[in-house]
């Protein structure tokens, strides 16, 4: 008998929600696409637009044989409290995603088995494994306890997919298309999906958790992009997020990709992610006229001794010529920092404000550290946590970061240093560098000030 899954990625949308960055889960599309194709019957439900009742009704009506749930640090909580609700809905109960990969112990006291990385093989060797009396110890990739015995077994290690092309593209039919493009053409005025063109990274920033892909690096062809972004026009999307940790990161593929786009015409706008060393004016311009409207980089610091610490491998002075080379180049640019890395003083915080503040950025991000199991920072934070993980807000506030470790700062100080960036931002990028330097100045002085009163 045919048996049935249901994947669930149990992120709900909190009430108040002005992200740039709201997107179906790809992981269960692809992971469903890849059953569907091999004659597995599966449905998933995401969550991001339906309340939690509906969900479970949904569930529950599929009745399937597996229920499969995404985790990652900031659904733990929702993860769980579904896995205690579902519990005897279906034979087999599985956690998947970055957070239980690195985590099983504490997903197998819900769950009945943990996938380990990526799921696309580990799931359908489960799933055909039930034809018979399941014998879990041959499934590669997974965590489990004995039964009658509590003990956790790991099976073998399943090897990263090498051959990307080879799975199919996500069950976009799964996802509520039309809710995501309400949501972005209200709030921005456009509509946008995200499309995966690689897996994993070759750096090892210390802040950076990717337990799934690893730190190696697999492409899918140009072709096979260029493919997947026909079938997102067809759906009704004008704009494209490549959802890749480096997008930029081989620069002959980049290009590869770009000209496979500007040979067929494709009218689509994209946005991705960088780092400030893989990219020059022959990519960016490439970009540009492939439709890139904007990159992001992970740029996290304006002080290049915290960049070492952080393990990112870039300085200051990369950093100000891509933007620059982007903005040149009229591509609209967005970066990332983060206020408060252990080993951090005051003067380096100030450093990362003043500087991040002084880019041309159109979109401009601080976040406070964020010590994710698996991940270096983590294992530098050892010792003292000082909160949970972190989990959207439940209401409206001017900063949503937690301060989740003992620091020498405090989260208030931490969270004025974000706002003070913020503002500095909005008032250079609306007047101007002259008008600026008669304003600005004196409020980034005093506010500097400020800033050291506080601890």
């Amino acid at each position: 008998m045919t048996k049935t899954v249901t994947l669930v990625y149990p992120y709900f949308q909190p009430f108040h929600d002005n992200s740039p960055f709201r997107f179906p889960p790809l992981g269960l599309g692809y992971i469903a696409a890849y059953l569907n194709k091999h004659g597995i019957s599966t449905d998933v439900v995401d969550c991001t637009f339906i309340k939690q009742e509906e969900v479970l009704q949904r569930v529950r009506q599929n009745n399937s044989d597996i229920i499969g749930i995404y985790s990652m640090y900031s659904i733990k909580d929702t993860a769980i409290q579904m896995a205690k609700v579902l519990k005897n809905k279906a034979d087999l109960l599985v956690a998947g995603g970055p957070l239980p990969t690195v985590s099983p112990h504490e997903f197998l006291k819900y769950f009945d088995i943990v996938a380990l990385g990526e799921g696309e093989d580990t799931m359908l060797e489960l799933v055909q494994g039930m034809d018979g009396a399941p014998d879990l110890s041959k499934v590669k990739g997974i965590a489990y306890k004995e039964k009658g015995k509590g003990k956790v077994r790991f099976t073998d290690t399943r090897g990263f997919i090498k051959n990307l092309d080879r799975i199919p593209f996500p069950a976009r039919e799964f996802f509520d298309n039309q809710a995501y493009k309400d949501y972005y053409s209200k709030r921005f005025g456009y509509t946008i999906t995200s499309v995966m063109t690689s897996r994993g990274c070759l750096f090892n920033c210390e802040f950076c958790s990717r337990p799934v892909f690893g730190n190696t690096f697999r492409t899918r062809s140009a072709t096979n992009i260029v493919d997947e972004l026909e079938t997102v026009l067809r759906l009704g999307y004008k704009r494209v997020w490549f959802a890749d940790d480096c997008f930029t990161l081989k620069r002959n593929r980049l290009l590869k990709v770009c000209n496979e786009i500007i040979r067929r015409r494709i009218q689509l706008e994209w946005e991705c992610l960088s780092r400030v060393d893989t990219v020059d004016k022959e990519t960016i311009r490439k970009m540009k006229s492939a439709g890139c409207v904007r990159v992001f980089f992970g740029i996290e610091s304006g002080n290049d001794k915290i960049l070492s610490i952080m393990n990112k491998h870039i300085t200051t002075s990369e950093a100000r010529e891509a933007v620059d080379t982007a903005k040149q180049s009229a591509v609209r640019v967005g970066a990332f920092f983060i206020l408060g890395y252990p080993g951090e003083k005051s003067d380096t915080i100030l450093d990362t404000i003043n500087f991040a503040s002084a880019l041309p950025l159109d979109y401009l991000s601080f976040t406070l550290p964020y010590p994710i199991p698996g991940t270096g920072l983590y294992d530098r934070i050892k010792g003292r946590p000082a909160s949970n993980e972190w989990t959207e807000p439940t209401r409206r506030t001017l900063v949503k970061h937690k301060l989740l470790f003992c620091s020498p700062f405090s989260e208030t100080k931490l969270k004025f240093g974000i706002l003070k960036g913020l503002a500095q931002h909005e008032l250079r990028k609306h007047v101007g560098t002259r008008v600026y330097n008669l304003v600005g100045k004196p409020f980034e002085y005093l506010t500097d000030f400020a800033f050291n009163l506080l601890h």
